[in-house]
This record gives C-alpha cells, structure tokens and sequence, in this order.
C-alpha cells in the first residue's frame, strides 16, 4: 500500500496557484486532488455511518429526507470530504454536516427543480441558459452517486467508500472531465453540481443543515449575521467576531 501523504486545503491551494474564487466559479477540481484526507465515518454498501472527529452523523441523529438508501448517502459522504478536506484549519465536509445539507437541499425545491422550467427542447451552451437536463436535481445526484460506486467497482473491484484517497480522486477527476457515461446530462455537470453544493453546505447558514458549530465561518473569520455594527464600524483596526446564524436572531 502506498504511504500516504496529507496535504491541507493550504497547502494545496499555494502550491497549485489557485484562487479561492476559483473553487467556486471555476472548472477546476481544487480541494478535491492531493488532500489526501478520506474519513472512516462512511461504511461500506449495507453497513451504517459512524463519527468523525467527535460529530455523530448517523440518520438516528440528524435524519435523511431524501436518501433512503443508507450506502448511497455513504458515497456522498466521501465524495464531499475529498472536495472539502479536513485540515488543520478545521473540520472538513463530513464534520461541517455538508452531506446532510445536501440530502435536504435535494428533498426539497432545488431538488425538484420545481422554481424552474423543465421542458425540452434541452441545449447545453452559455451559462446563461440556465439548467439543461431532462433529469430533476435529486435524480441526477443519485445517478451520479450510482456511477461514483460502479466506477469504484470496475477501476479497483472495491466499494467507493473503501477506496484510498487518490483512487476516489482520480474518479471525481473522471467526472469532472467528463469521462464518465451518464444519461441525462455530462458527467461534468453533475460534478460542478456536486462541488457548487459542497461549497453551499461548508458556508451556507447552519439553519439549513450545514456549517455545524459555524466552524467554516469561524476558519474565514466571518462575523455571520448580525443586526447592526453600529459599535465596531469606527474601528480602525480588525474586530474579531464570534459568528452569529439567524437562528441566533430568532431565539
């Protein structure tokens, strides 16, 4: 077996040249290749997710409302740590709780497409066109996910939450260039679905099931959401914060 080497979202993303705004907009895998930081909290097909670093993510604690399928919701988890690594600036996607950020997201609206037009005739072309598949959100995560463990199956005959590290990248690395089959839509789609969502669950409010603890706010130093900076807005010098959610405001 080959000795692993970590590499953290810092150093990788130094050494690569990238922008942080990169990871966001462009069409580069970022977070996703060298960070060799795979969790044990996913178990294989039939079995059930453990704990990462102290943060219990089984259903009997946060609750799936779209995944029903127990080994399709471990694929995810995996899938979202390699993209977001935990490092030593803090947790990654697992411990963020991205996986069930994104098992709600798709149970929901953006799953269903169900703000948007969904008729053919279905072009891909300028970003400005909007979503191009026949296939609702939900259906194409799931076909995604399906293709990430066949391809585990037939590259390395092992299950895609056993694999190494750099196995699991170099299959994203096949999706995000587009050497995948899929029905409905490019393989290059769905993965710039999966990284967009990723993102969204690390940074997004932790009302909406991500950011636990608001820990990706906290690497950032964002302040969160506040009602008014009326007494720090003088300051000639930095203001740390501790982060505030809106479910703070409402309580």
């Amino acid at each position: 077996m080959a000795e692993k080497k970590n590499v953290s979202r810092r150093d990788f993303l130094k050494t690569s040249g990238i922008a942080a705004g990169a990871l966001v907009g462009g069409g580069i895998i970022g977070g996703v290749i060298g960070a060799n930081t795979r969790q044990d909290t996913a178990a294989p097909s039939g079995g059930e997710a453990g704990q990462s670093g102290g943060a219990e993510t089984t259903e009997a604690v946060r609750g799936l409302q779209f995944f029903k399928n127990q080994s399709e919701f471990a694929v995810l988890q995996q899938a979202t740590e390699r993209i977001f690594p935990e490092d030593e600036l803090g947790p990654g996607a697992i411990g963020l709780g991205v996986p069930f950020f994104i098992d709600h997201q798709l149970a929901g609206s953006y799953g269903e497409n169900s703000r948007e037009y969904m008729q053919p005739p279905f072009e891909v072309g300028e970003t400005t066109q909007g979503y191009q598949s026949r296939l609702k959100r939900n259906e194409l995560f799931r076909q995604g996910l399906q293709k990430m463990q066949q391809e585990a199956q037939s590259r390395f005959e092992a299950n895609f939450v056993d694999l190494e590290g750099e196995q699991m990248d170099e299959i994203l690395t096949a999706f995000q260039d587009d050497e995948v089959d899929m029905q409905g839509a490019n393989a290059q789609f769905f993965f710039r679905l999966l990284r967009q969502a990723t993102l969204n669950g690390a940074y997004a409010d932790p009302i909406y099931g991500g950011n636990q603890n608001m820990d990706a706010w906290r690497m950032k130093g964002f302040p969160g959401h506040r009602p008014s900076y009326i007494n720090e807005i003088e300051s000639e010098d930095f203001v740390e914060m501790d982060p505030h959610s809106v479910g703070d405001m409402l309580t």
